[in-house]
């Protein structure tokens, strides 16, 4: 009996094991093909993107675990809903205070505004998705502790940011907030509606020269003001 349960155990641990090894290769190769594809140059980038979202897609694919446990659920959606407005408080105070300084820039009307950011909102939330639903998830089955998870997938989501010295340090804090929002509540929705406003916020509050157009990698290097006309308001990240 006790050789059995010895044996179990065995076959636990192996299995555990080799779970943790697949999870870290999963997270290696997805993170290295968004690098790729933040560091390298254009038309290069463009096959590059489409090289990560087929090996992204793949490895959803092959350990898939279910939409609700990647926070695509119905539970706790209204219990976290508080974060979506505490994001709009933020966004106000931010935009009231580029208003005073002069260095508010939303495009002209309601249409326009929807025009503009639409696009954007969709990527905040792919984002969101990639951060919680596939980086945290695995993390989680490869650090014990839930809080470190949340932090070394905040140091992934900040260092992909580089080297914006504007969203980096911005990233590295909603990265951990919202990871550790996710631990508790599940719920992907509002942690993606918060981040397409707070996102869209940095977009009408800071200026083109100051964040390059919030591009990151070697768009970011390689940013040239003169060509680039900022009254299209469009976040380049």
């Amino acid at each position: 009996m006790e050789e059995a349960a010895a044996s179990a155990r065995a076959q636990d641990d192996l299995a555990s094991t080799r779970s943790k090894r697949r999870d870290s290769i999963e997270i290696a190769v997805a993170y290295a093909l968004i690098m790729a594809v933040i560091w390298s140059p254009r038309p290069l980038q463009r096959v590059l993107w489409i090289v990560a979202v087929i090996g992204v897609a793949l490895i959803l694919w092959r350990s898939f675990a279910g939409w609700a446990a990647m926070g695509l659920r119905r539970g706790n959606f209204a219990r976290s809903l508080w974060i979506v407005g505490a994001a709009l408080v933020l966004a106000g105070a931010a935009v009231a205070i580029a208003a005073r300084m002069h260095s508010l820039l939303v495009p002209g009307g309601p249409f326009a505004f929807v025009a503009t950011y639409l696009a954007y909102a969709v990527w905040t939330g792919v984002q969101q998705f990639l951060l919680q639903g596939f980086f945290l998830l695995r993390l989680l089955r490869v650090i014990p502790k839930p809080g470190m998870a949340a932090l070394a997938a905040a140091v992934l989501f900040a260092a992909a940011h580089l080297p914006n010295p504007i969203l980096t340090p911005i990233t590295l804090l909603w990265g951990v907030t919202s990871c550790l929002l996710f631990l508790r509540y599940r719920n992907l929705y509002p942690l993606m509606l918060a981040h397409a406003i707070l996102g869209i916020t940095v977009a009408i509050t800071i200026p083109g020269h100051v964040d390059h157009n919030m591009r990151v990698g070697l768009g970011y290097l390689t940013y040239d003001p003169h060509h680039q006309y900022r009254h299209a308001h469009r976040p380049a990240r």
